[in-house]
């Protein structure tokens, strides 16, 4: 059994520029695929570790039925993700996990979902996205809601534009600031409920992205007439151990590293410093 304290290697196969701070990590474990010694669910996360700099927890990106390597979309925003922006193609770096509880995604067959990602937000729901359409015929209508910044700080512009492609659904895309050649819609991402028709019947939505936003969302998601049950948000937190020990995570009596990082609205509207 693999020690939760020992990172596996890892080696960088491809890194694909997302903006001008983030960036597509493809690795591969050093001794297999990661289909067969590195088994997630879409929402977990891992912690990346660079000999000399430390570790940092990071979402996995990638859904598990996605063939070849994991995937980790990266922002550069401090020691670690600094030294990582850094390395090369065939480069290593140490990975533990997988940790967290993941998205249930057995509770939503059947269900017609909603995706609601603000910047990088989009990276843990693009594992969840991918998922639901390896198995489509056990969804219903899949929407997508999609906040950046601006137009340059959109991720997987390609894979959004695939998407939308797909039978039953919807993909609208926001930033908070135009540009020139912008065409699309100028506003905050719950600008978007105004643009489409959603209805909480049968239906999961699934929130990823800044604290700020969350509110704001679950506003608009209840006012629709979701319930505290059918809103999942996933939260971002500094989960340095990943395994309840250290307690850098904890929300009063949860942890999120543990509990989390998808939760209900209801497991969280109680807990004033976790929105």
């Amino acid at each position: 059994m693999n020690n939760p304290y020992i990172p596996y290697r890892a080696v960088i196969k491809t890194i694909r520029d997302e903006t001008c701070d983030t960036k597509t990590f493809s690795l591969v474990l050093h001794d297999g695929g990661c289909e067969q010694a590195f088994q997630y669910r879409p929402g977990q996360f891992i912690e990346l570790s660079l000999l000399g700099y430390g570790e940092s927890p990071i979402s996995i990106a990638s859904s598990p039925g996605q063939k070849g390597c994991l995937e980790l979309c990266v922002k550069r925003v401090g020691r670690v993700t600094e030294a990582l922006h850094r390395l090369s193609k065939n480069d290593v770096v140490g990975i533990r996990g997988p940790f967290g509880n993941g998205f249930p995604v057995g509770d939503m067959v059947g269900k017609n979902l909603v995706f609601v990602g603000g910047g990088l937000g989009l990276a843990p729901l693009r594992s969840l996205v991918n998922a639901v359409f390896a198995s489509r015929r056990d969804f219903g209508k899949v929407t997508v809601l999609y906040g950046a910044r601006t137009p340059d700080d959109l991720l997987f512009r390609n894979e959004l534009a695939v998407w939308s492609d797909r039978d039953n659904t919807e993909v609208l895309v926001t930033v908070d600031v135009g540009s020139r050649d912008w065409q699309g819609n100028v506003g905050v991402v719950t600008t978007l409920f105004n643009k489409t028709v959603i209805s909480a019947r049968n239906a999961a939505a699934i929130v990823c992205g800044p604290p700020t936003m969350f509110r704001f969302v679950i506003h608009e998601l209840l006012k629709i007439g979701f319930t505290e049950e059918a809103i999942m948000l996933t939260l971002e937190r500094l989960m340095k151990c990943g395994l309840g020990k250290c307690g850098h995570c904890n929300i009063g009596p949860k942890y999120v590293c543990l509990d989390g990082p998808v939760f209900t609205y209801k497991e969280l509207k109680g807990l004033s410093e976790a929105l």
